[in-house]
């Protein structure tokens, strides 16, 4: 009898072990997929992104950080990867990389790209991205858009980081922020930084990004993106959250989306906005950011940056997913791309 008993209890704690290392299995299954998890931000409670130290992490709207044109398209993402387009983004190489950070953002300006990711990177090309270097940065926290405008760049980032560089990226000094929330999406128009982030927070510079101050939020969603085009400031974020402001971002309103899907970019041009968003959603906007409509898009993959320059729009996301648009983004093509690994920063 004693015997029966000792064959039965050892096998109770057999199915119990094996039960526990299934459920192991599907944690570790779960966590390194890079399609459904945290590495391109698709889990998090409310479906916004969140950011990831590892090599696939998760918006530039870099529009007015790249409005001088440099003739080039830059790309940046995962794994520090670096590409670079000379024929309008119809064909891409890799250029080598002086990080293996993620970088995130991405401006141009004076004949200067700067790319932000984590962990306070930044890198810096003066010669249209053919080549990089690091560039000694103040904070170690994540660091996401880089705006430019009046011979200054400024990047924000997690805790609300606000970086500011004078002397064309070389050197960076930390600026007091008037918030301790992470923030995304940051843009230049009309003598006026402005930048969003988590919570739906609004930051405003009028003096060359010495100084920030908070701006009402017409939302509590999360925002990722900001542009500016015809006098005329567009931010998105969660659940294709769109706000507009036409007085230099002293006020806000919720604009009418026509999709539900996070958006995690935003550029102009030619009299056009562009937003891209989660599973390859691309919008549009041919009044001001008055109404939007959804664009024909080729792929399903996140896209989460965009960015506009000779007569084309760029967009860029998951997989090394590279969209092209010739059309003013009435429609978008695949364009075939030299890396597998997430891009999340496009400018020109």
């Amino acid at each position: 009898m004693n015997k029966v008993l000792y064959i039965i209890l050892i096998s109770l704690f057999s199915l119990t072990i094996y039960s526990c290392s299934s459920d192991d299995a599907a944690t570790t299954t779960a966590t390194t997929d890079n399609t459904t998890t945290s590495s391109d931000d698709t889990t998090t409670t409310d479906n916004t992104t969140t950011d990831n130290t590892t090599a696939d992490d998760t918006t530039t709207d870099d529009t007015t950080t790249s409005s001088s044109g440099s003739g080039v398209f830059v790309a940046v993402g995962a794994s520090g990867n670096i590409l670079r387009s000379t024929d309008n983004g119809s064909s891409w190489d890799n250029v080598t990389s002086p990080t293996a950070q993620l970088l995130f953002g991405l401006g141009f300006g004076n004949n200067t790209f700067v790319a932000t990711g984590n962990s306070g990177e930044i890198v810096r090309s003066t010669d249209n991205g053919s080549s990089w270097d690091n560039v000694t940065s103040p904070t170690e926290n994540h660091l996401r858009w880089v705006g430019f405008g009046n011979n200054t760049f400024v990047v924000l980032g997690w805790t609300g980081n606000i970086l500011r560089s004078t002397d064309n990226g070389s050197s960076w000094d930390n600026v007091t922020s008037p918030t301790a929330t992470n923030m995304w999406g940051f843009t230049f128009g009309n003598n006026n930084f402005v930048g969003v982030g988590y919570s739906g927070n609004i930051i405003r510079s009028t003096d060359n990004g010495s100084s920030f101050d908070n701006v009402t939020s017409p939302t509590a969603n999360y925002l990722y993106g900001v542009t500016f085009g015809n006098n005329t400031f567009i931010g998105v974020g969660s659940g294709g959250n769109i706000i507009r402001s036409t007085d230099n971002g002293s006020t806000w309103d919720n604009v009418t989306s026509p999709t539900a899907n996070n958006l995690l970019g935003v550029t102009f041009g030619n009299n056009t906005f562009v937003g891209v968003a989660f599973s390859g959603n691309i919008i549009r906007s041919t009044d001001n950011g008055s109404s939007w409509d959804n664009a024909t898009s080729p792929t399903a993959n996140h896209l989460y940056g965009v960015t506009f320059g000779n007569n084309t729009f760029v967009g860029v996301g998951v997989s090394g997913n590279i969209v092209k648009s010739s059309d003013n983004g009435s429609s978008f093509d695949n364009v075939t791309s030299p890396t597998a690994n997430t891009l999340y920063g496009v400018a020109f």
